[in-house]
């Protein structure tokens, strides 16, 4: 394949079909990117290229995510340690032995599980906007915390207006001095897929679950510690989620931690794609990888 090409493909594991964007020289060192809520391996259709030149990307649709399969819930349990069990299933179909993961929001708790259980793999992590400290979490958590204290149904209700249109597009919007920068493919392509059938409650059993990854922070800095493997977070200062703290949070744990801000939101490639692709190359560059 061409460098620079990226490949839209599909393979099967653990029973579900899983849609991966692909790029690269399969003989180039591995970078595998997992996105977040509420989008899909669309996030990174602008970052896969320029990574692509140097290094073999692969970015996946999480189960219940863009072209992913999305199983129904009485067949599928939406948590964060099965959507890490989903994707261990799949990069050992695609025998993805060692790489870096570039992490985002949802897809940090993912990846940072797939650390935890394939320590010998990992070669660098890349977060971006990607928590993993208490600090890092704004007020906006406060609505969501009260549904993990009291998880009745008046509190879950409450919180569909999380995957609402304007929710979405705000969650694009909030923090960028210049909006006419966000493409409205992306708040209009993951509203699509979040108005599929089920998809309104898969989206809140993983909310009310979000609570385990709280729960796993503790693990995760232990490995950040213990193994210090090489970190770079990138980060949107703007972000009505995680805040610049989690970012540096990573410093605590591993010293040697890289932590660079951007002036924007949660999704910091949409307004700082370039610049983000800069620091990476650098950073993924000074490696052996």
């Amino acid at each position: 394949m061409k460098k620079n090409q990226t490949h839209h493909n599909r393979a099967i594991a653990g029973g579900l079909e899983y849609f991966y964007r692909e790029a690269g020289s399969a003989d180039a060192p591995l970078v595998l990117l997992l996105h977040g809520c509420p989008t899909s391996s669309f996030m990174f259709r602008n970052l896969i290229p320029r990574l692509a030149e140097k290094y073999h990307v692969i970015a996946p649709d999480l189960p219940g995510f863009g072209f992913s399969d999305a199983p129904l819930r009485k067949d599928f349990s939406y948590t964060f340690e099965n959507l890490a069990d989903s994707m261990q299933l799949l990069i050992d179909k695609l025998a993805l032995n060692k790489f870096a993961i570039y992490i985002f929001d949802y897809g940090a708790t993912v990846g940072l599980r797939l650390a935890l259980n394939n320590p010998e793999r990992i070669r660098a992590i890349i977060s971006q906007n990607g928590n993993a400290y208490l600090e890092g979490l704004s007020p906006e958590w406060n609505q969501i915390q009260k549904y993990w204290q009291e998880p009745t149904t008046e509190n879950r209700l409450s919180l569909k207006d999380f995957i609402s249109a304007h929710v979405t597009r705000f969650q694009y919007e909030h923090g960028v001095s210049d909006c006419s920068l966000i493409a409205p493919e992306t708040y209009t392509l993951d509203q699509h897929f979040l108005d599929q059938p089920e998809r309104v409650e898969i989206q809140l059993d993983l909310i009310l679950d979000y609570q385990a990854n709280l729960a796993m922070y503790p693990k995760f800095q232990a490995y950040f510690r213990n193994k210090k493997p090489p970190v770079l977070a990138v980060w949107g200062n703007k972000d009505p989620y995680f805040l610049p703290a989690g970012a540096e949070s990573y410093k605590k744990d591993n010293p040697e931690a890289k932590v660079k801000f951007y002036n924007t939101g949660h999704f910091a490639l949409e307004t700082h794609g370039d610049e983000i692709a800069d620091e990476v190359l650098d950073f993924l560059d000074k490696l052996t990888l």
